[in-house]
């Protein structure tokens, strides 16, 4: 798990020198269960600033975090978990569009296979697979 999230601060730092998009960077976590993807998200969070606990919204299915400072380049980490939707038309109620249209969030979607078609074209994919109890491989 530690070098899971340690591995997540070092990918926020490849971030930084992502060209200006119109809209949200969205990232998809794809993986099954156990992969590494909420270790992922935590990483990230803790990188950005964040200092409450992060846990999966699995059953919230957001959590929206508020980032401060001038590490971050963007003011909102949204974490999704889109484990427990059936299709892409269950975004609307989160205010997914809304969410994406906005430069300032960085959207982290768990599960994003669930729906694709509610996904921008440029999003960018990690892939968790999970090994063994005590490895994970991810790939981007």
């Amino acid at each position: 798990m530690e070098e899971t999230q340690t591995l997540a601060a070092e990918w926020v730092v490849s971030l930084r020198g992502l060209i200006p998009q119109t809209g949200a960077v969205v990232v998809g976590l794809s993986g099954d269960l156990g992969s590494g993807k909420t270790s992922f998200v935590q990483g990230v969070a803790r990188t950005l600033g964040v200092e409450e606990h992060v846990t999966s919204p699995t059953f919230i299915l957001e959590r929206i975090y508020k980032l401060g400072g001038e590490t971050s380049k963007w003011k909102y980490l949204v974490h999704i978990d889109c484990y427990r939707l059936d299709s892409a038309q269950e975004l609307k109620h989160l205010g997914f569009e809304e969410l994406a249209s906005e430069p300032e969030n960085l959207i982290l979607i768990e599960w994003p296979e669930r729906i694709v078609g509610a996904l921008p074209k440029d999003i960018i994919t990690l892939k968790f697979e999970f090994i063994d109890e005590n490895t994970r491989k991810i790939e981007w």
